[in-house]
Protein backbone atom coordinates (compact mmCIF):
# COMPACT_ATOMS: atom_id res chain seq x y z
CA UNK A 1 0.00 0.00 0.00
CA UNK A 2 1.53 2.94 -0.92
CA UNK A 3 2.40 5.65 1.24
CA UNK A 4 2.14 10.17 0.59
CA UNK A 5 3.46 12.76 2.66
CA UNK A 6 2.10 16.23 1.88
CA UNK A 7 4.36 18.88 2.87
CA UNK A 8 2.93 20.02 5.65
CA UNK A 9 0.01 18.10 5.90
CA UNK A 10 1.25 15.09 7.85
CA UNK A 11 0.98 11.59 6.49
CA UNK A 12 -2.07 10.34 4.55
CA UNK A 13 -2.16 7.05 3.26
CA UNK A 14 -3.47 7.00 -0.14
CA UNK A 15 -6.03 9.31 0.74
CA UNK A 16 -3.58 12.41 -1.42
CA UNK A 17 -5.37 10.71 -4.59
CA UNK A 18 -8.81 12.21 -3.91
CA UNK A 19 -7.57 16.23 -2.94
CA UNK A 20 -5.85 18.62 -4.89
CA UNK A 21 -4.61 21.30 -1.87
CA UNK A 22 -3.70 23.79 -4.24
CA UNK A 23 -7.37 23.66 -5.57
CA UNK A 24 -8.42 23.74 -2.17
CA UNK A 25 -5.96 26.48 -0.94
CA UNK A 26 -7.20 28.66 -3.62
CA UNK A 27 -11.15 28.45 -2.48
CA UNK A 28 -12.59 31.14 -0.45
CA UNK A 29 -13.01 31.35 3.56
CA UNK A 30 -16.33 30.10 3.03
CA UNK A 31 -15.86 26.80 1.05
CA UNK A 32 -12.82 26.13 3.23
CA UNK A 33 -14.47 25.77 6.29
CA UNK A 34 -17.40 23.94 4.90
CA UNK A 35 -15.26 21.36 3.08
CA UNK A 36 -11.86 21.52 5.37
CA UNK A 37 -8.89 19.28 3.51
CA UNK A 38 -10.23 16.26 2.77
CA UNK A 39 -13.77 17.13 3.04
CA UNK A 40 -15.16 13.62 2.61
CA UNK A 41 -13.79 10.08 3.28
CA UNK A 42 -12.05 8.87 0.08
CA UNK A 43 -12.57 5.67 1.16
CA UNK A 44 -16.15 5.23 1.15
CA UNK A 45 -17.17 8.62 0.29
CA UNK A 46 -19.22 9.58 3.21
CA UNK A 47 -19.34 12.84 3.32
CA UNK A 48 -19.21 13.78 7.10
CA UNK A 49 -15.71 12.90 8.11
CA UNK A 50 -15.94 9.61 9.96
CA UNK A 51 -15.11 9.10 14.04
CA UNK A 52 -12.23 6.63 13.83
CA UNK A 53 -12.82 5.47 17.12
CA UNK A 54 -9.96 3.18 17.50
CA UNK A 55 -6.48 3.20 19.48
CA UNK A 56 -4.16 1.03 17.40
CA UNK A 57 -4.34 0.11 13.14
CA UNK A 58 -3.55 -3.15 12.02
CA UNK A 59 0.00 -3.10 9.79
CA UNK A 60 -0.13 -5.49 6.47
CA UNK A 61 3.28 -6.75 7.32
CA UNK A 62 6.81 -5.84 8.75
CA UNK A 63 7.83 -2.13 7.44
CA UNK A 64 4.24 -1.43 5.66
CA UNK A 65 2.01 0.65 7.48
CA UNK A 66 -1.24 2.38 6.48
CA UNK A 67 0.63 5.79 8.09
CA UNK A 68 -1.58 5.45 11.01
CA UNK A 69 -0.26 3.47 13.69
CA UNK A 70 -1.48 4.04 17.40
CA UNK A 71 -4.29 7.25 18.12
CA UNK A 72 -1.37 8.83 20.75
CA UNK A 73 0.33 9.51 17.45
CA UNK A 74 -1.96 9.85 14.99
CA UNK A 75 -5.26 9.50 14.65
CA UNK A 76 -7.46 10.39 10.89
CA UNK A 77 -10.36 12.40 11.91
CA UNK A 78 -7.87 14.31 14.14
CA UNK A 79 -5.38 14.39 11.49
CA UNK A 80 -8.27 16.04 8.98
CA UNK A 81 -9.20 18.71 11.93
CA UNK A 82 -5.27 19.52 11.81
CA UNK A 83 -5.07 19.93 8.33
CA UNK A 84 -7.91 22.03 7.97
CA UNK A 85 -7.03 24.25 10.70
CA UNK A 86 -3.93 25.06 8.94
CA UNK A 87 -5.91 25.86 5.64
CA UNK A 88 -7.98 28.12 7.66
CA UNK A 89 -4.67 29.89 9.09
CA UNK A 90 -2.68 29.18 6.32
CA UNK A 91 -0.13 27.78 8.47
CA UNK A 92 2.53 25.09 7.50
CA UNK A 93 1.03 22.45 9.70
CA UNK A 94 -1.77 22.21 12.87
CA UNK A 95 -1.70 20.10 15.98
CA UNK A 96 -5.33 19.31 18.07
CA UNK A 97 -4.98 19.29 21.68
CA UNK A 98 -7.21 18.05 24.36
CA UNK A 99 -7.25 21.34 25.44
CA UNK A 100 -6.29 25.17 25.21
CA UNK A 101 -4.47 24.36 28.31
CA UNK A 102 -2.94 21.46 26.78
CA UNK A 103 -2.09 23.53 23.70
CA UNK A 104 -0.06 26.48 25.40
CA UNK A 105 1.40 23.64 27.66
CA UNK A 106 2.79 22.16 25.30
CA UNK A 107 3.94 25.36 23.37
CA UNK A 108 5.68 26.53 26.09
CA UNK A 109 7.62 23.75 26.92
CA UNK A 110 9.98 25.06 23.91
CA UNK A 111 10.92 27.49 26.59
CA UNK A 112 14.74 26.91 28.56
CA UNK A 113 15.80 27.89 31.97
CA UNK A 114 16.33 31.54 31.32
CA UNK A 115 14.39 32.39 28.71
CA UNK A 116 11.93 35.53 29.27
CA UNK A 117 8.52 35.77 27.94
CA UNK A 118 6.44 39.42 27.05
CA UNK A 119 2.79 38.77 27.10
CA UNK A 120 -0.40 40.68 27.42
CA UNK A 121 -0.92 42.47 30.33
CA UNK A 122 -4.63 41.10 31.02
CA UNK A 123 -4.39 37.65 29.26
CA UNK A 124 -6.47 35.01 30.06
CA UNK A 125 -5.67 33.31 33.65
CA UNK A 126 -5.44 29.97 32.50
CA UNK A 127 -2.44 31.29 30.45
CA UNK A 128 -1.20 33.14 33.59
CA UNK A 129 -1.30 29.98 35.85
CA UNK A 130 0.89 28.28 33.47
CA UNK A 131 3.47 30.94 33.22
CA UNK A 132 3.69 31.89 36.87
CA UNK A 133 2.33 28.75 38.73
CA UNK A 134 4.17 25.96 36.49
CA UNK A 135 7.33 27.58 34.03
CA UNK A 136 8.93 29.73 36.66
CA UNK A 137 9.61 26.77 38.56
CA UNK A 138 11.50 25.78 35.41
CA UNK A 139 13.78 28.95 35.17
CA UNK A 140 11.68 31.18 32.93
CA UNK A 141 10.82 34.37 33.47
CA UNK A 142 7.08 36.49 32.48
CA UNK A 143 6.62 40.03 32.48
CA UNK A 144 3.13 41.44 31.31
CA UNK A 145 2.95 44.44 29.23
CA UNK A 146 0.24 46.50 27.49
CA UNK A 147 1.05 46.32 23.85
CA UNK A 148 -1.63 47.99 22.81
CA UNK A 149 1.04 50.43 23.15
CA UNK A 150 4.22 48.93 21.27
CA UNK A 151 6.67 50.88 22.94
CA UNK A 152 5.53 48.92 26.01
CA UNK A 153 6.60 45.88 24.40
CA UNK A 154 10.01 47.65 23.18
CA UNK A 155 10.62 48.56 26.60
CA UNK A 156 10.13 45.02 28.33
CA UNK A 157 13.01 43.43 25.96
CA UNK A 158 15.95 42.08 26.96
CA UNK A 159 18.58 39.98 25.75
CA UNK A 160 16.76 36.75 27.24
CA UNK A 161 13.54 37.22 25.44
CA UNK A 162 12.75 34.20 23.75
CA UNK A 163 9.28 34.57 23.05
CA UNK A 164 6.17 37.27 22.75
CA UNK A 165 2.54 36.27 23.18
CA UNK A 166 0.09 37.94 21.91
CA UNK A 167 -3.64 38.20 23.00
CA UNK A 168 -5.79 40.80 20.41
CA UNK A 169 -8.39 41.71 21.38
CA UNK A 170 -7.38 40.62 24.95
CA UNK A 171 -9.26 38.73 27.58
CA UNK A 172 -11.36 40.61 29.10
CA UNK A 173 -10.19 44.58 28.43
CA UNK A 174 -10.83 44.12 24.48
CA UNK A 175 -7.02 46.03 23.71
CA UNK A 176 -5.81 45.55 20.21
CA UNK A 177 -2.20 45.30 19.23
CA UNK A 178 -0.46 45.77 15.75
CA UNK A 179 -0.55 41.94 14.76
CA UNK A 180 2.50 43.24 11.85
CA UNK A 181 4.74 45.22 14.31
CA UNK A 182 4.54 42.33 17.28
CA UNK A 183 6.11 40.00 14.07
CA UNK A 184 8.73 42.56 12.98
CA UNK A 185 9.81 43.47 16.70
CA UNK A 186 9.93 39.35 17.40
CA UNK A 187 12.43 38.53 14.18
CA UNK A 188 14.94 41.59 15.16
CA UNK A 189 15.66 39.96 18.29
CA UNK A 190 15.20 35.67 17.41
CA UNK A 191 12.19 35.78 19.38
CA UNK A 192 9.13 33.45 19.01
CA UNK A 193 5.71 35.53 18.02
CA UNK A 194 2.71 33.70 19.12
CA UNK A 195 -0.91 35.37 18.82
CA UNK A 196 -4.23 33.95 20.86
CA UNK A 197 -6.60 34.06 18.07
CA UNK A 198 -9.50 32.54 19.89
CA UNK A 199 -11.78 35.46 19.96
CA UNK A 200 -11.52 36.31 16.17
CA UNK A 201 -10.69 33.00 14.54
CA UNK A 202 -9.28 32.72 10.81
CA UNK A 203 -12.17 33.71 9.99
CA UNK A 204 -11.97 37.83 10.79
CA UNK A 205 -8.09 37.67 11.51
CA UNK A 206 -5.04 35.24 10.26
CA UNK A 207 -1.96 36.68 12.08
CA UNK A 208 0.25 34.34 10.52
CA UNK A 209 -0.51 36.18 7.18
CA UNK A 210 0.98 39.41 8.84
CA UNK A 211 4.32 37.28 10.34
CA UNK A 212 3.47 36.06 13.40
CA UNK A 213 5.37 32.41 13.85
CA UNK A 214 2.49 30.41 15.87
CA UNK A 215 -1.36 30.81 16.18
CA UNK A 216 -3.20 29.04 19.17
CA UNK A 217 -7.02 28.66 20.03
CA UNK A 218 -9.03 27.62 22.59
CA UNK A 219 -10.74 25.03 20.27
CA UNK A 220 -13.75 25.23 22.74
CA UNK A 221 -15.10 28.59 21.77
CA UNK A 222 -15.68 29.42 18.35
CA UNK A 223 -14.24 26.65 16.40
CA UNK A 224 -16.39 24.30 18.57
CA UNK A 225 -19.10 26.79 18.26
CA UNK A 226 -21.68 24.59 20.34
CA UNK A 227 -19.96 24.30 23.95
CA UNK A 228 -19.93 21.01 23.99
CA UNK A 229 -16.24 19.94 23.60
CA UNK A 230 -13.15 21.13 25.31
CA UNK A 231 -10.10 21.43 22.74
CA UNK A 232 -6.73 23.08 22.13
CA UNK A 233 -5.34 23.99 18.70
CA UNK A 234 -1.69 25.36 17.59
CA UNK A 235 -0.77 26.35 13.52
CA UNK A 236 2.68 26.99 12.65
CA UNK A 237 4.26 28.61 10.12
CA UNK A 238 8.06 27.07 10.58
CA UNK A 239 9.21 23.71 10.54
CA UNK A 240 11.33 23.54 13.57
CA UNK A 241 8.38 24.37 15.38
CA UNK A 242 5.89 21.89 13.67
CA UNK A 243 8.94 19.45 14.61
CA UNK A 244 8.55 20.76 18.52
CA UNK A 245 4.87 20.60 18.86
CA UNK A 246 5.02 17.19 17.20
CA UNK A 247 7.31 15.52 19.38
CA UNK A 248 5.35 16.97 22.56
CA UNK A 249 2.00 15.98 21.13
CA UNK A 250 3.49 12.32 20.96
CA UNK A 251 5.09 12.67 24.40
CA UNK A 252 2.83 14.13 26.46
CA UNK A 253 -0.17 12.08 25.20
CA UNK A 254 -2.62 15.31 24.93
CA UNK A 255 -3.68 15.22 21.27
CA UNK A 256 -7.58 15.93 20.78
CA UNK A 257 -9.69 12.51 20.91
CA UNK A 258 -11.72 11.08 17.62
CA UNK A 259 -15.07 12.25 18.72
CA UNK A 260 -13.84 15.91 19.79
CA UNK A 261 -12.06 16.29 16.50
CA UNK A 262 -14.76 15.30 14.47
CA UNK A 263 -17.27 17.40 16.55
CA UNK A 264 -14.41 20.57 16.22
CA UNK A 265 -15.07 19.84 12.24
CA UNK A 266 -18.92 19.85 12.42
CA UNK A 267 -18.27 23.00 14.01
CA UNK A 268 -15.78 24.44 11.67
CA UNK A 269 -18.79 23.69 8.86
CA UNK A 270 -20.76 26.85 9.72
CA UNK A 271 -17.47 28.76 11.06
CA UNK A 272 -18.27 31.92 8.80
CA UNK A 273 -22.07 31.96 9.13
CA UNK A 274 -21.39 32.08 13.21
CA UNK A 275 -19.16 34.65 13.56
CA UNK A 276 -20.70 37.07 11.15
CA UNK A 277 -24.14 36.23 13.71
CA UNK A 278 -21.86 36.89 16.30
CA UNK A 279 -20.49 40.07 15.26
CA UNK A 280 -24.22 41.71 13.78
CA UNK A 281 -25.64 40.67 16.97
CA UNK A 282 -22.79 41.99 19.55
CA UNK A 283 -22.67 45.61 17.56
CA UNK A 284 -26.83 45.96 18.33
CA UNK A 285 -26.07 44.64 22.02
CA UNK A 286 -22.83 46.77 22.51
CA UNK A 287 -24.66 49.76 20.95
CA UNK A 288 -27.56 49.20 23.51
CA UNK A 289 -25.49 49.11 26.56
CA UNK A 290 -23.84 52.37 25.88
CA UNK A 291 -27.03 53.87 26.19
CA UNK A 292 -28.15 52.24 29.85
CA UNK A 293 -27.86 54.33 32.74
CA UNK A 294 -26.74 51.59 34.94
CA UNK A 295 -23.92 51.04 32.45
CA UNK A 296 -20.53 52.83 33.15
CA UNK A 297 -18.16 51.81 30.47
CA UNK A 298 -18.70 49.71 27.16
CA UNK A 299 -15.56 47.61 25.92
CA UNK A 300 -15.95 46.88 22.40
CA UNK A 301 -13.40 46.99 19.35
CA UNK A 302 -16.57 47.94 16.95
CA UNK A 303 -16.62 51.02 18.31
CA UNK A 304 -15.17 53.46 16.16
CA UNK A 305 -13.93 55.62 19.44
CA UNK A 306 -12.15 52.47 20.58
CA UNK A 307 -8.20 53.10 20.71
CA UNK A 308 -7.91 49.87 18.67
CA UNK A 309 -10.16 51.01 16.05
CA UNK A 310 -8.04 51.64 13.12
CA UNK A 311 -5.54 48.69 14.12
CA UNK A 312 -8.48 46.41 14.43
CA UNK A 313 -9.87 47.71 10.44
CA UNK A 314 -6.67 47.06 9.19
CA UNK A 315 -5.49 43.51 10.55
CA UNK A 316 -9.03 42.04 10.88
CA UNK A 317 -12.30 41.02 8.95
CA UNK A 318 -15.11 41.58 11.67
CA UNK A 319 -14.92 42.68 15.24
CA UNK A 320 -16.42 39.55 16.92
CA UNK A 321 -18.86 38.58 19.11
CA UNK A 322 -17.33 39.50 22.90
CA UNK A 323 -17.98 42.94 24.69
CA UNK A 324 -16.68 43.30 28.42
CA UNK A 325 -18.47 46.44 30.25
CA UNK A 326 -18.57 47.69 33.46
CA UNK A 327 -21.84 49.21 35.83
CA UNK A 328 -22.77 51.43 38.31
CA UNK A 329 -22.35 49.10 41.12
CA UNK A 330 -21.44 45.45 42.53
CA UNK A 331 -25.49 45.48 43.60
CA UNK A 332 -26.41 46.00 39.78
CA UNK A 333 -23.85 43.06 39.02
CA UNK A 334 -25.85 40.83 41.28
CA UNK A 335 -28.53 41.69 39.49
CA UNK A 336 -27.86 40.98 36.18
CA UNK A 337 -26.31 37.50 37.04
CA UNK A 338 -29.37 36.48 39.11
CA UNK A 339 -32.07 37.88 36.80
CA UNK A 340 -30.93 36.99 33.30
CA UNK A 341 -33.05 33.97 31.81
CA UNK A 342 -32.13 33.16 28.34
CA UNK A 343 -28.76 35.04 28.52
CA UNK A 344 -26.80 32.54 30.72
CA UNK A 345 -24.35 33.05 33.54
CA UNK A 346 -21.60 30.42 32.92
CA UNK A 347 -18.17 30.48 32.06
CA UNK A 348 -16.59 29.77 28.40
CA UNK A 349 -17.74 32.15 25.64
CA UNK A 350 -18.01 31.23 21.77
CA UNK A 351 -20.94 29.16 21.28
CA UNK A 352 -24.24 29.89 19.92
CA UNK A 353 -25.74 30.65 23.69
CA UNK A 354 -25.40 33.58 25.00
CA UNK A 355 -23.08 33.76 27.97
CA UNK A 356 -21.97 35.96 30.51
CA UNK A 357 -19.17 36.29 33.42
CA UNK A 358 -17.90 37.83 36.08
CA UNK A 359 -14.21 37.47 35.62
CA UNK A 360 -13.11 38.93 38.45
CA UNK A 361 -13.76 35.25 40.08
CA UNK A 362 -13.84 33.22 37.20
CA UNK A 363 -11.82 33.37 33.90
CA UNK A 364 -9.31 35.97 35.91
CA UNK A 365 -9.39 34.17 39.15
CA UNK A 366 -5.50 33.28 39.07
CA UNK A 367 -4.68 36.75 38.62
CA UNK A 368 -3.76 38.87 42.11
CA UNK A 369 -5.87 41.61 43.25
CA UNK A 370 -3.78 44.00 42.86
CA UNK A 371 -3.29 43.60 39.04
CA UNK A 372 -6.74 42.64 38.70
CA UNK A 373 -7.85 46.49 39.94
CA UNK A 374 -4.56 47.90 37.80
CA UNK A 375 -6.34 46.41 34.78
CA UNK A 376 -10.17 47.37 35.39
CA UNK A 377 -10.86 43.72 36.97
CA UNK A 378 -13.12 45.42 39.40
CA UNK A 379 -16.19 44.45 41.13
CA UNK A 380 -18.31 45.62 38.58
CA UNK A 381 -16.91 44.34 35.63
CA UNK A 382 -18.51 41.71 33.19
CA UNK A 383 -17.29 39.79 30.57
CA UNK A 384 -20.16 38.73 27.67
CA UNK A 385 -20.22 36.52 24.88
CA UNK A 386 -22.96 37.53 23.03
CA UNK A 387 -24.67 34.00 20.62
CA UNK A 388 -26.23 33.41 17.84
CA UNK A 389 -29.47 34.40 19.13
CA UNK A 390 -32.06 36.96 18.02
CA UNK A 391 -30.57 40.40 18.82
CA UNK A 392 -33.63 41.79 20.09
CA UNK A 393 -34.07 38.68 22.57
CA UNK A 394 -30.92 39.03 23.63
CA UNK A 395 -31.50 42.82 24.15
CA UNK A 396 -35.00 42.19 26.13
CA UNK A 397 -33.71 39.39 28.63
CA UNK A 398 -30.32 42.34 29.26
CA UNK A 399 -33.56 44.65 30.12
CA UNK A 400 -35.62 43.00 32.14
CA UNK A 401 -32.25 41.85 34.23
CA UNK A 402 -30.62 45.68 34.18
CA UNK A 403 -34.00 47.68 34.18
CA UNK A 404 -36.46 45.14 35.52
Amino acid sequence: MKLYKKEGRGIVKNFSNYIDFDKKENLRMESKCVHGALGCEPLTGAVSFPIYQTATFRHKALGESTGFDYTRLQNPTRQELERTIAILEGGLEGFAFSSGQAANMSLFTILNPGDHVILSDDIYGGTYRIGEDIFTKYGATFTYVDMSDIDNLKNAITDKTRMIFVETPTNPMMKVTDIEAVANIAKEIGAISVVDNTFLTPYFQQPLSMGIDVVVHSGTKYIGGHNDTIAGLVVVNRQDLADHMRLQLKSHGNGLAALDSWLLLRGLKTLHIRMERHNENAMKVANWLRNQDKVTKVFYVGFEDHPGYEITKKQTKGFGGMISFNVDSFETVKKILEGVDMVMFAESLGGTETLITYPRTQTHESIPEETRQKLGITETFLRMSVGIENADDIIADLDRALNG
